[in-house]
Order: structure tokens, then sequence, then C-alpha cells
């Protein structure tokens, strides 16, 4: 690839097939066979997601708008931003924030503003997060969770969030991100 990243870098990978070996919902994961750069065939597989929204949603008084929820594969509560995937007919990224800040938690943004966009574990998906802040949030509109979803709504300053980061209780990656990137931003 070369910086742009495209395909003609000497170490680029030559896809020869594909196919989805297994459907759920959420995402896919895709098996590959492939051709690596010395001319070795081989597989591969990874998890295949729609591109993704995450917020970072102030209220008036300036704390943050976070979500408990359950997430079966570590088999824990975990605190978090509210984020959620793409619709295939939405093509206004903002919108798909609005959208899910109100579905996962029924606040509605006053102003919401781009952050920044992430791969966040591109070895195995290719998961791709658009990060929004979102500013004036009240709680004016619908939760209106998916099928598989439990979520709790609570709310936290900046700052208690950043504690949990340093001292390790805030294991979702997403949200570690989301707070890294706001300050870096800031």
């Amino acid at each position: 690839m070369n910086d742009a990243g495209e395909p003609n870098d000497e170490l680029a990978w030559e896809t020869v097939d594909g196919d989805v070996a297994y459907t759920c919902p959420g995402f896919d994961i895709v098996h590959e066979d492939v051709v690596l750069p010395d001319g070795t065939d081989t597989d591969f597989d990874y998890l295949a997601d729609e591109p993704a929204v995450v917020v970072l949603p102030f209220t008036p008084e300036g704390d943050l708008v976070l979500i408990e929820e359950w997430r079966q594969s570590v088999k824990r509560v975990n605190l978090g931003l509210p984020a959620g995937s793409v619709e295939p007919e939405e093509d206004d990224l903002e919108a798909a924030a609005r959208r899910e800040l109100e579905e996962e938690t029924g606040y509605v943004a006053g102003e919401m503003a781009y952050l920044d966009s992430f791969e966040p574990a591109n070895g195995v998906t290719n998961a791709f997060f658009n990060y929004f802040v979102a500013r004036n949030c009240r709680p004016e509109g619908e939760q209106d969770l998916d099928f598989n979803e439990s979520i709790r709504v609570t709310t936290s300053t900046m700052e208690a969030l950043r504690s949990k980061l340093r001292e390790g209780s805030l294991r979702d990656g997403r949200t570690a991100l989301g707070v890294l990137l706001y300050d870096f931003h800031a």
C-alpha cells in the first residue's frame, strides 16, 4: 500500500475468494482465501461490522450521559458511551449519532459536532467508529432499545470518567478512546 492506503504496496495481500461464513444480528464473519506477498496461499477470517457512531453527550450542566450495558461476551455490565451502527439507509453520520443517542438514552442533543474516526481493531475487524461530541443534551426523547440491548442510563462528570480510565476500571475500549480523543482535541 502507498501512503494513501492503496493496495499496490508490496505488503498487500491478494484476496482470491471470499464469502460470509457466519451471520447474526449485528455482524458477519467473513472468510477469505488470500495470497501473501511471498506467494503463500492461506485464509483469513474477520468480523465484518457496519460503521458505527459513538457519542460523548454532555448535559447543560456539563455531566456526561453514559450507559451501563450488559455485555454477554465478558459476562458483566460495562460503563460506556452511547454508540451504535449506522443504518444502511443513513448517509448522514450526525443524524445517526443523534438517533443512537436518543434510542439508547432518551436524551436529545442540542448541538452535535464531529470529533474523529478510528479503526479500533483492524487486525480482526473492519469496524470503523465515528466519534461525535453532543452538547446541551436533555432527557426529552424516548429510549427505544433494540431487542438484544439491556441498558441503564446514568451520568458522570468527565473527571470521574477520567479517574476510572486511569485506575483501570473503565473497561470499554470505545469509551476509553472517546475520552482520550476528547482530551486530545480539547
